[in-house]
This record gives C-alpha cells, structure tokens and sequence, in this order.
C-alpha cells in the first residue's frame, strides 16, 4: 500500500466544497443584482414623483426599493436627484442608483 488511498476522498470533498463556494457566490451576485435594479426602479419612481410635487414620493421610493434601502432627495431650483443605497447580501458591497428630473412647474 502506497499511503494515498484516501486521496480520492480528499479530492472529491474539496471538489464539491469548491462547488458550493462557487453556487453561494453566484446566488449573491444574483441577489445583488435584483437589489440593484430595484435601486434603480425606486430612484426613477423617487425623482419623477418628486418633480411633480408628490408628497409621499419618498415613501414610494422606499417601498420600490430592497429592503433596508436609504433614500436621499435632493432639490434645486429646476431639478431633483434621488438616491437610493442598499446593502448587498455580499461581505462590503454596497448597491446604489441615482435618477434626475426636471421639476415641472405647479398650476399656481
């Protein structure tokens, strides 16, 4: 007996424990996305509402957006800015989108 009988048991665990890492990996990428673009989605809804005068637009945004999810509204004159952030599920990795609207002028 050579002393690697056991190799092939050795082998297999780490190739399927390389596997889990790889599956686990890919499942918070794709739970990262989704939070992206329900970043995105709650940043646009934010800002048009926003630029129409909607008093519960942040609200709104808030709701669209991931769970969690921060939501800054900036205003000048002529324009708004959303900003929505949202952590992800992946270790120091944070999600975040931004839209603009022009404000559309009140029937005053």
């Amino acid at each position: 007996m050579t002393g690697d009988a056991g190799a092939v048991t050795v082998e297999a665990a780490l190739a399927i424990s390389s596997i889990v890492v790889v599956l686990v990996l890919c499942l918070g990428a794709l739970v990262t996305v989704t939070s992206y673009v329900r970043c995105i989605d709650a940043a646009r809804e934010g800002a048009r509402l926003t630029a129409l005068g909607d008093v519960g637009a942040l609200d709104l945004a808030r709701r669209v957006g991931p769970p969690g999810a921060r939501v800054t509204v900036s205003r000048t004159e002529d324009v708004v800015t959303v900003r929505v952030e949202a952590s992800s599920p992946l270790p120091g990795l944070t999600v975040a989108a931004s839209a603009v609207a022009a404000v559309e002028p009140s029937d005053e």
